[in-house]
């Protein structure tokens, strides 16, 4: 059981997310997407969200900046929500248009407001949950995709509650957040999603 709930933390990272809902979106998408492009979005999105704050992490290591990758002191988390902001504008700016990828466009604007939210908490010593942000806010991104789409995903979503639950009892028994940064995680992941949903549902 200890081994189940800590593995939980390192397959659902919170860097996986934004990759996750990107392959999710072209599995449950009816549009055609030509395969050549579809790859093509889904390694620079693996670049960008996943190698790349890889790379920064262990260099913001090496400079004694941070300690581990679950950024367990709240003070570390600075530098990595900028840098993570960062590269969420640029995919933002250059991977998906607007008018061709309105879904996931509005999903990474989702996730950059996130981002920001997460900062503000952090620039107050609040802790909020990485972990619970990035499945909070892919789980109501499936969702609004299952109803816009008219897409039967029911298996999908339930999944993704329990993943949910299976985290947030992770971070509570490594101790790494309390039930109340949990919940504030929950709810900055869910809230942009939510709210964006108006904008292309």
């Amino acid at each position: 059981m200890n081994f189940f709930l800590k593995i939980a933390a390192w397959i659902f990272h919170p860097l996986l997310m934004p990759l996750l809902g990107v392959v999710l979106y072209f599995r449950i998408t009816p549009r055609y997407v030509i395969p050549e492009v579809m790859y093509s979005k889904i390694i620079v999105v693996f670049i960008l969200t996943f190698l790349i704050p890889i790379l920064l992490f262990f260099l913001l290591k090496t400079m004694g900046l941070v300690k581990t990758i679950h950024l367990d002191d709240v003070k570390e988390r600075k530098i990595p929500t900028v840098l993570q902001s960062l590269l969420i504008l640029l995919i933002i700016r250059t991977v998906f248009h607007p008018h061709l990828y309105t879904e996931l466009y509005a999903f990474f604007i989702g996730i950059l407001f996130s981002l920001i939210t997460a900062f503000v908490l952090v620039s107050s010593k609040f802790k909020v949950s990485f972990h619970m942000m990035g499945i909070a806010g892919l789980t109501m991104f499936i969702i609004a995709l299952s109803i816009h789409f008219k897409v039967n995903a029911l298996w999908l979503i339930a999944l993704l509650l329990f993943v949910n639950g299976w985290v947030a009892s992770s971070r509570l028994h490594t101790k790494s957040h309390t039930p109340i940064e949990l919940v504030f995680g929950f709810f900055v992941g869910m809230f942009p999603q939510l709210i964006l949903v108006n904008y292309w549902l």
